[in-house]
């Protein structure tokens, strides 16, 4: 069941809203239909995800990274030296920017202090399932760690991973957008300076691209190369898992059990085909990449607290989750589609997720309670497994006295914690630093280099002694 939903559903929305981003960049770029630019880039990265596999996404991956953040790096650099921005000090007294850039938004405005600041502290970190930022881990995520050769190996990757990701990656973004307030304050003027462009996906997400129009004909084209290697990268590892999914969650175990590997690996290739069609159909049906975004946080909904008490709670089993997954999805269709709710509405959407998360909570709990526990025999491989630390195991520890906790829940929480306040210290430290807070920014970007020693220190030291 998880296969499908999340290989299939939620994969296929998440690289429909990538596509709908490649449509508005080859709308502006290349002056290209949205089915033509959907046709070549997804054909291509179609033939080489299936050919290659994982070994030639994350080699990919690796220079494709390198040139998108060579791309939006240099672009912001050009793009801060247009007449209209006049700099980057320029841009950050400009009318249309300053109330942009401070940290919390206007509480006089409530449907951006409900959608900016408070649903997302308090509500939605840890109700809402959401690809690359799964509560309680999986996904693309855990394939790439488990596809590494060392337990030290996968870690240091995924900590590079978060630091690069969150921290360097969105700045170049965030300036590109700033500036863009400038040069299109509005709607209007972006439909205005390019008329052939189908209005209906002329919304806030086409400035950046529209952006991109304004780079010297050179640096254009390594851009545009950089965009469509985003794009690519993405979709490519979309394929693979959702493929991975399919085929060995599904199909090898439920459809075709005795097949040999070659059959099972051509089955991958003609799925990553079939999910590449249908997130193309559906991407010709998004109007803006918020639309997207908001139906996957709605149907997310509630199923993100099961994801993370499963690894602290031996009571949960396949049913918790698979009831879970069913409530959110029903709960959040019956609200808009029967109900009538408006998710693009501030207030609608706290609303939705809200009645959402709390339905979905109480339908698990209740599954939980009145289904039987997974067998002692299936727990207990679990425990020796993963050595979960917390009091929540200790019934199956018992059983397993042989087996110590790798560490307690206090010192998980404290990682946990450090590396929250790595991430952050070191996002927007980096961020002060390119505004002009000089000093904040260093003070900020040593706090995530401390925090980082900290965060090093509890995982090497113990691995040292267990591997000694």
């Amino acid at each position: 069941f998880r296969a499908i939903y999340l290989g299939v559903l939620f994969n296929i929305m998440v690289m429909a809203t990538v596509s709908l981003a490649m449509i508005k960049i080859g709308a502006v770029m290349l002056q290209w239909s949205a089915v033509k630019t959907l046709l070549i880039v997804s054909t291509i990265t179609v033939i080489y995800s299936a050919i290659g596999g994982l070994r030639g996404i994350l080699l990919t991956d690796f220079f494709q990274f390198i040139l998108a953040m060579v791309g939006s790096v240099g672009g912001a650099y050009i793009l801060l030296q247009l007449p209209q921005v006049g700099g980057l000090s320029n841009l950050l007294s400009h009318p249309n920017v300053i109330s942009r850039i401070d940290l919390f938004p206007d509480f006089s405005n409530t449907d951006a202090l409900w959608t900016l600041l408070i649903m997302p502290l308090a509500v939605q970190w840890w109700s809402v399932w959401y690809p690359g930022a799964e509560p309680g881990g999986g996904g693309y995520i855990a394939q790439r760690m488990l596809s590494a050769k060392s337990e030290k190996d996968a870690i240091g990757a995924t900590l590079f991973f978060n630091a690069a990701h969150y921290a360097l990656r969105p700045w170049p973004w965030i300036i590109v957008g700033l500036a863009s307030l400038v040069v299109f304050p509005d709607i209007a003027s972006l439909r205005t300076a390019f008329p052939g462009v189908d209005p209906a996906i002329i919304q806030h997400d086409f400035a950046y691209p529209a952006m991109l129009s304004f780079l010297p004909s050179g640096f254009l084209g390594l851009v545009v190369a950089g965009l469509i290697a985003a794009y690519m990268s993405t979709i490519s590892t979309h394929l693979n898992w959702g493929s991975s999914y399919v085929v060995n969650d599904f199909y090898r175990r439920f459809v075709k059990t005795d097949a040999g590997e070659t059959h099972y690996v051509s089955v991958g290739r003609i799925t990553n085909v079939l999910l590449m069609v249908v997130t193309c159909i559906f991407a010709l049906l998004l109007s803006n990449a918020l639309q997207a975004f908001n139906i996957l946080l709605q149907i997310g909904a509630g199923t993100g607290l099961i994801f993370i008490l499963r690894w602290f709670w031996w009571r949960i089993n396949a049913w918790s989750e698979i009831s879970a997954m069913l409530a959110s999805l029903v709960v959040s269709i019956v609200l808009q589609s029967v109900l009538g709710m408006d998710t693009n509405d501030a207030h609608g959407f706290a609303m939705v997720m809200l009645i959402t998360v709390g339905i979905s909570t109480v339908t698990w709990l209740t599954v939980t309670f009145l289904t039987a526990p997974e067998t002692d025999e299936t727990l207990i491989k679990f425990y020796r497994k993963t050595r979960p630390g917390g009091s929540m195991w200790k019934p199956i520890a018992a059983k397993a006295p042989d087996v110590k906790a790798d560490t307690g829940l206090g010192r998980d929480l404290l990682d946990w914690l450090a590396g929250i306040i790595m991430i952050y210290a070191a996002l927007f430290g980096f961020g002060k630093f390119l505004l002009g807070e000089t000093l904040i920014g260093l003070g900020l970007l040593l706090v995530a280099v401390f925090r980082l020693l900290i965060h090093a220190s509890n995982f090497w030291i113990p691995f040292a002694e267990t591997v000694n």
